[in-house]
């Protein structure tokens, strides 16, 4: 069994910055792909960005791309996602996911979710 958990949510004013980090327990997620959603106040879970398993391949959702940068650090079994310039309507709760199935290159849809963080709110004023 996986646990993944993410911190480093937060208040920031538009134009700021954070950065989101998820860890992995119980088992390494080295061999897996990994992926951010996010989901704002009555809004449906939406892909964020994805990267593949080894980390070499990544993707973005059109309304963060040259904005957001996800990453893996498989050696500390962690995933990142630096979120620069960020907007008002990035806000909403963040959270990290993970596939189960070892034969998934890239997450795109909520079905290859194995494990989902429980999220961190991710707050943006204007």
């Amino acid at each position: 069994q996986v646990q993944v958990a993410e911190s480093g949510g937060g208040l920031v004013q538009a134009g700021g910055s954070l950065r989101l980090s998820c860890a992995a327990s119980g088992r390494t997620v080295s061999s897996v792909a990994m992926a951010w959603f996010r989901q704002a106040p009555g809004k449906e879970r939406e892909l964020v960005a994805t990267i593949s398993r080894f980390g070499g391949y990544q993707t973005y959702a059109d309304s963060v791309k040259g904005r957001f940068t996800i990453s893996r650090d498989n050696a500390k079994n962690t995933m990142y996602l630096q979120m620069n310039n960020l907007k008002p309507e990035d806000t909403a709760i963040y959270y990290c996911a993970a596939s189960d199935l070892s034969y998934i290159t890239r997450i795109t849809n909520t079905t290859m979710i194995g494990y989902w963080g429980q999220g961190t709110q991710v707050t943006v004023s204007s």
